[in-house]
């Protein structure tokens, strides 16, 4: 048993389609420990979305225990992250008069308010109020106007929303997994907290997280997130891919992806050979590497060129200068920033958790992002503390009062 912590304990829940992770992080001051995580394959999800309640309980109460152990801390709150095809970001704006000397905390709710006055369908849930700048008479690119003079202040944000059944499922899952839920938190904003830095935020870059369900698109630019999209298609696409390609059952097509997977057929040599186990009781078969290249590199640029034109759609072409970045598990396919480099025409590298500190050798994968970005959005959050250090003393304590109670009263 570990003794005290000086911090507080944050956790992330990362509620993929793939694997359902939670990762513990200690906040000590500004640092930020990582100190447990826990992995379980995901069931219970369909591109992002539960379709099965008891399953997604089951994988995350898996999860949770992994990273209850290794931390030895129990785990009561959690920040989760929400993902899917149902998934609309939206900007707006709203403007106020200031009638006062100075701008107060309250113009500026007034004036989120303004800006958040807006028709959304009863199906669906507000996620996140993101401000973008506030524009001060006609003094633009203003971050915080709090004190400063004016009679007119406009706010540029930017408005995410999901279906309330999906955002309500997730809370559910968790509920009856025993966790109480602080926030739902859009995964890809969540990743952007983890491996951009603060240069890339403010120039202005693409983030995409490709995950097993879907992939994620988000542009920062002037250190604030200016566009969202979900695409549903993710790196199960490519597994059914090779396992219709290759005639292979799923779980097998799932492992030639991770151990031989390659998105640049021109770089296998021509004697690489893979075995790919038979359907039905069939004799497993040797194939070229090379067939590999040619399944997933064709779907790997279809998924590119997708998020390029709803890039363009946007008219946010001009906003991602230094680059892209990508992340989740789905990027460590080699090739798959050349791909985006080329589809994309910017510098594209792959995104790492950063600024941490604790187990970094375990997390510092792509596919650890969004469950790192969410504490790291967590401890900016400032939470309550919700954690209890696990101690089997208090149970055999109040074992031994209650017995000691009893005689009393006999």
């Amino acid at each position: 048993m570990q003794g005290p912590r000086e911090g507080n304990i944050i956790v992330g829940l990362d509620i993929g389609t793939t694997k359902i992770c939670a990762v513990v992080g200690e906040v000590v001051g500004r640092d930020i420990h990582i100190i447990g995580i826990g992995t379980h394959p995901s069931i219970g999800l369909r591109k992002g979305v539960v379709v099965n309640i008891e399953s997604t309980v089951e994988s995350i109460k898996k999860a949770v225990e992994e990273a209850e152990l290794m931390a030895g801390c129990e785990i009561s709150s959690v920040y989760a992250g929400i993902a899917g095809g149902h998934i609309t970001g939206f900007n707006s704006r709203g403007i106020v008069a200031i009638k006062g000397p100075e701008i107060t905390p309250q113009d500026v709710d007034r004036v989120i308010d303004a800006a958040r006055a807006v028709a959304i369908p009863m199906d669906r849930e507000v996620i996140h109020v993101l401000p973008q700048e506030y524009i001060v008479d006609d003094q633009v690119g203003i971050q915080n106007p709090v004190g400063m003079a004016g009679v007119r202040l406009e706010a540029k944000i930017h408005i995410v929303t999901g279906a309330v059944t999906s955002a309500h499922n997730i809370v559910k899952c968790a509920n009856r997994a025993g966790l109480d839920v602080c926030d739902i938190v859009l995964e890809s904003l969540a990743s952007g907290e983890a491996v951009l830095t603060a240069e890339e935020k403010q120039l202005g870059t693409g983030l995409i997280d490709l995950g097993g369900g879907t992939s994620d698109l988000a542009i920062f630019s002037g250190k604030n997130i200016r566009h969202t999209f979900v695409l549903a298609l993710g790196g199960d696409n490519l597994t059914n891919d090779i396992a219709i390609g290759l005639r292979a059952p799923i779980n097998d097509a799932e492992q030639i992806k991770r151990k031989y997977g390659t998105c640049d057929h021109a770089a296998i040599s021509s004697d690489d050979t893979i075995e790919v186990p038979g359907m039905g009781g069939r004799q497993a078969r040797k194939l070229p590497r090379q067939i590999l290249g040619e399944i997933l590199e064709p779907r790997m640029e279809e998924i590119f060129t997708l998020l390029q034109r709803e890039i363009y759609r946007a008219g946010m072409e001009n906003m991602i200068a230094s680059g892209m970045v990508l992340t989740g598990g789905t990027s460590l396919l080699d090739g798959t920033a050349d791909i985006a480099e080329g589809v994309f025409g910017v510098p594209t590298r792959l995104g790492r958790p950063q600024g941490i500190s604790g187990l970094t050798d375990v997390v510092n994968n792509p596919m650890y992002a969004t469950g790192v970005g969410l504490v790291i959005y967590g401890a900016r959050k400032e939470p309550e503390k919700k954690f209890r250090i696990r101690d089997r003393n208090i149970f055999n304590s109040l074992i031994a009062r209650m017995k000691k109670w009893f005689k009393e009263v006999i």
